[in-house]
């Protein structure tokens, strides 16, 4: 057995304390209590990051909600930024971090709220400009949905076709499709049907990276009201144990989100996590051999099983290579010779005729030489899935949104009290009411698409 653990530093200490405050908002990361490391004269430098192959082009603009904001907060640079990039006063930053802090303090888990990117999202433009301004929220808006997505796009990724097959080897996640593939040099060897981030704590989209396989990770519940009793704040939540969100592995993929266990089989394929990839403890086990093979690391069954019976004892396993890991956000994509149309459930506004067209037009097909029966069954499907997870309609303007913030700067929002009606909720978004996609067999699309499902792993 090969051991890759890397000994920290102050530094790096102080680092991970970092992160972890970061993750302690969404109650989807945990500090490390305890680092059993060694010396390794492996080469652990991070390997070149791939180009992502991109969504639909709208997918990639965040909608930024204030939860998502106090993400940023947790990092000290985050404000130092706003001062130097959007010259905000420190009056401006105070009040922005009070209203961030208060939209995270007032949401649980608890109930069946069913609410709405959209009615979140409104709701904290309407808070952030009455704080810093139109102009000022706009600008605050791109500079977080960058930091989200983690950076600028690759040049060429605006070149590639959504559902791009990848050649090398990466893991890839796409969050309305609830799935996660694992490729070897180009080969589908793995897929997981996973659990995906609320609506108001979206999963990101962009190239991330994995470098570290965290064992029995704790979890310390914040001093938080959303805690309401259920925790005691600031009492260790020990990995293996119920209370415990993480379950026994979690893998950083770049702030603010890990892969991570914990979830309950019910939970996959639906909304489960905070900013995260959600995995049952089952799952999360196989899928750490899995993403160790891929980096060339020695991982073994029975060492996975011996770090479970140590609950007590956190350890970090440092992968020899780091995996590219790309998260996804297309709704509408060709799988093994059908088009598959997902629900918009972070009402991206990606389910268009545009994006339809685009996307049978990467494989060769025309919408307009389909047969007009198969054509109006297709476009209806489309409208069916262009609707958020509460059954409303999807504006196809809503990727765009935040980044026309200034041009509704002295307008009225918030009018709509239908998609306003649980943004003061006190629930996260847990259900999604009705079909989740629609699936169209065209024998023109025979033989072509992304790979169907391999070695499915759904519990």
């Amino acid at each position: 057995m090969k051991f890759q653990f890397e000994k920290f530093g102050f530094n790096k200490i102080v680092y991970i304390l970092s992160f972890a405050l970061i993750l302690f908002t969404f109650g989807c990361e945990a500090p490390t209590t305890t680092i059993t490391t060694t010396n390794t004269t492996a080469a652990n430098t991070a390997a070149a990051t791939p180009s992502a192959s991109p969504a639909e082009n709208k997918a990639a603009v965040l909608p930024v909600t204030l939860p998502v904001l106090d993400a940023m907060f947790a990092d000290d640079g985050f404000g130092d930024e706003l001062k130097s990039k959007l010259q905000l006063t420190d009056e401006q930053i105070d009040k922005l971090k009070a209203a961030a802090h208060d939209a995270v303090s007032n949401l649980n888990e608890d109930g069946e709220n069913t609410g709405s990117t959209r009615a979140a999202r409104e709701k904290s433009e309407k808070q952030i400009r009455e704080i810093i301004g139109g102009e000022k929220t706009a600008s605050l808006f791109e500079m977080v949905s960058r930091r989200w997505n983690g950076g600028d796009k690759p040049d060429d990724a605006a070149n590639a076709k959504p559902g791009a097959l990848p050649t090398d080897t990466r893991v890839v996640v796409n969050a309305p499709a609830y799935r996660m593939d694992l490729f070897d040099n180009g080969k589908l060897v793995k897929t997981y049907k996973i659990g995906i981030g609320y609506p108001e704590f979206p999963l990101p989209v962009g190239m991330r990276k994995a470098d570290t396989i965290i064992f029995n990770p704790t979890w310390t519940p914040p001093d938080e009201p959303w805690v309401k009793g259920k925790f005691a704040p600031g009492k260790k939540v020990e990995a293996g144990s119920k209370d415990n969100p993480l379950g026994p592995i979690k893998i950083p993929i770049g702030l603010p989100s890990l892969v991570h266990g914990g979830k309950q089989a019910s939970r996959l394929g639906g909304f489960a996590s905070h900013g995260c990839v959600g995995l049952t403890n089952n799952q999360i086990q196989d899928f750490a051999l899995n993403i160790a093979r891929l980096s060339g690391s020695e991982l073994m069954p029975e060492d996975v099983k011996n770090y479970e019976k140590q609950k007590e004892e956190t350890k970090n396993f440092k992968l020899e290579k780091t995996v590219p890991v790309e998260l996804r956000y297309e709704t509408i994509v060709v799988e093994a010779g059908k088009l598959k149309i997902f629900r918009d459930v972070y009402e991206r506004g990606t389910n268009t005729e545009e994006n339809l067209r685009a996307v049978l037009d990467g494989y060769g097909v025309s919408l307009d030489s389909l047969k007009a029966p198969e054509r109006q069954k297709i476009l209806d499907g489309l409208k069916q899935m262009a609707i958020d997870a509460t059954g409303q309609p999807v504006d196809s303007n809503a990727a765009n949104a935040n980044s026309n913030v200034n041009q509704n700067a002295n307008s009225k929002t918030g009018d709509n009290s239908k998609a306003n009606a649980n943004s003061d909720g006190g629930s996260v978004t847990r259900t999604i009411k009705g079909k989740k996609e629609v699936v169209f067999e065209l024998a023109e699309l025979k033989g072509k698409g992304y790979p169907a499902p391999v070695n499915l792993s759904q519990q």
